[in-house]
């Protein structure tokens, strides 16, 4: 994923903002690759972004993530023990309990690249919806798991749990409230998420 290489790490090369900002609504998709398309779209939809080429960086940023948020004596919400294994030497609590915790920290399956959302399912929100989970989300993800579109995304899932297909399938894609999404029924009555994103590259 040379593109975050150079989006992140001190390259020259800028992202065109041709594709989001001067294309008609209805005009084709220029041909861009995924992981350019999903930065575009996802920091369009108000997500913030933090590329990391190691693990180690991934626990630099969460923790830059706590102390800019005030977040030290925060117990963080999960559903997933392998994220409570991973992130078991980092000053961070968990409970599974959401009413005790104003932070979701969870994975997801793919990240979509068309419309710059996180795609979900019941092995990350169980049978809970979005507006039942809290406001702030920190989501941890890798490049291996950027798709060009949803319909991608729910193929590689049937294919991946075919003796036991998930349910609870769904996108969180609002980061952010504006007027357009305030009522968006897709997201379960949750206008938006404050939603960081750690992504380690493992390509």
């Amino acid at each position: 994923m040379d593109l975050f290489k150079k989006l992140f790490g001190g390259g020259k090369k800028q992202v065109s903002k041709e594709t989001k900002e001067t294309r008609g609504q209805h005009m084709p998709d220029l041909q861009i690759p995924v992981d350019e398309k999903f930065t575009i779209n996802f920091k369009s939809n108000g997500g913030k972004f933090l590329y990391c080429d190691s693990i180690e960086e991934v626990y630099g940023h969460l923790d830059n993530i706590i102390i800019e948020n005030q977040w030290q004596d925060q117990t963080f919400f999960t559903m997933d023990k392998r994220l409570e294994e991973k992130f078991s030497k980092q000053d961070v609590t968990f409970t599974d309990q959401p009413s005790k915790s104003n932070v979701f920290f969870t994975t997801c399956e793919h990240l979509i690249g068309q419309d710059g959302s996180i795609l979900v399912c019941s092995n990350q929100l169980r049978e809970r919806k979005l507006n039942e989970l809290p406001s702030n989300l920190i989501v941890f993800a890798t490049t291996s798991q950027l798709v060009e579109s949803i319909q991608e995304g729910l193929k590689t899932i049937n294919k991946k749990y075919k003796k036991q297909i998930p349910a609870n399938i769904t996108t969180i894609k609002h980061f952010m409230p504006t007027n357009e999404n305030s009522d968006d029924f897709l997201t379960y009555g949750s206008s938006s998420k404050n939603l960081y994103l750690l992504l380690l590259e493992d390509l």
